[in-house]
């Protein structure tokens, strides 16, 4: 029984370094996406890259596009905060259940 849960709680911590590499990397697209948002405003033209090339593009555009990748960027971010927090009360619950168990285990030994 403690083997699965051992398991279990292996499975569960490898989630959760899943889930953080995804973190960081939406977290970085979020503060490239707020940078580009701040050079827009200083810059008199603006351009997008599209496949290999950069084409000229209009500013309101351009902070339309940027604002929708951020809202988006957010709500997947808000969506794995909420997954690692879920994941981290479950590998806590599963590792009180475990020492609960090596504790009974090493007193029914004695």
């Amino acid at each position: 029984m403690a083997d699965d849960d051992m398991n279990q709680l292996q499975m569960i911590e490898q989630n959760l370094q899943a889930l953080l590499m995804q973190k960081q990397q939406f977290q970085s697209q979020l503060l490239e996406v707020e940078s580009a948002q701040k050079e827009l405003v200083n810059s008199p033209i603006s351009y997008k890259i599209v496949g290999n090339i950069m084409v000229q593009k209009d500013k309101e555009s351009l902070h339309k596009d940027l604002q929708e990748r951020k809202e988006m960027l957010d709500i997947r971010l808000k969506s794995i905060e909420k997954q690692e927090a879920r994941l981290r009360d479950k590998a806590q619950a599963l590792q009180k259940d475990v020492l609960s168990k090596l504790k009974e285990d090493a007193k029914e030994r004695h």
